[in-house]
């Protein structure tokens, strides 16, 4: 069956993913790559070689809304120096390597490159299911593995700060249950409305 996805895609991606993984790995460590947003990019580029459906549907839910709410922080924070998110506050750190600064500008384009995919190969519907258990197998690994000070996927608390509000094993119970509810089920009704939008002009 011939390709559905460009090779240059493919090369180009191959080749940031040579970059960036050993350069996060050596300045930041192993445990950074549990963070969902660069498993993401990791599982999208398996995706993209093998031109699995499911995958490139998964890592389009992981990436959108966390993408476009990062985007927003940033530039808010270039504007007014406010983040009204919060999280983002390494880009704006001098003490941050700026190579990691200039690395996580992969938040704009990861959506990008995640959605032509998913426009090429077709949505699975099924993809919020996979999406879903992945974040909740590693959610836990990111509280139990991981130094509470790197707060990786949030597991300390919402917006890059701590809470001592809830009892850590609740705090994560609810952290577990938001994020398919919040990020990922809103891409995942759009994306079955555009399939169906897509499907009846096809067969109009």
């Amino acid at each position: 069956m011939a390709s559905q996805l460009p090779l240059g895609l493919k090369l180009g991606f191959t080749a940031w993913v040579l970059i960036w993984a050993p350069s996060y790995w050596v300045l930041l460590g192993p445990d950074n790559f549990l963070w969902l947003c660069d498993l993401a990019s990791l599982l999208l580029w398996l995706g993209l070689l093998i031109e699995s459906r499911r995958l490139v549907s998964m890592q389009l839910l992981a990436v959108t809304l966390v993408g476009a709410l990062w985007t927003l922080d940033v530039a808010v924070a270039a504007l007014i120096g406010m983040h009204p998110i919060g999280g983002t506050e390494y880009m704006f750190d001098s003490a941050s390597p700026a190579l990691v600064r200039g690395l996580s500008l992969f938040h704009l384009w990861l959506p990008v490159v995640a959605g032509y995919a998913v426009w090429r190969l077709g949505y699975d519907h099924r993809a919020i299911y996979w999406q879903t258990g992945l974040t909740w197998l590693v959610i836990p690994l990111s509280y139990w593995l991981t130094a509470p000070e790197h707060n990786i996927n949030w597991v300390q608390g919402p917006f890059g700060q701590s809470q001592t509000s809830l009892e850590p094993c609740w705090y994560l119970v609810a952290l577990m249950l938001a994020w398919p509810l919040v990020l990922y089920l809103p891409i995942h009704l759009l994306m079955l409305a555009i399939m169906r939008w897509r499907s009846h002009h096809r067969g109009a």
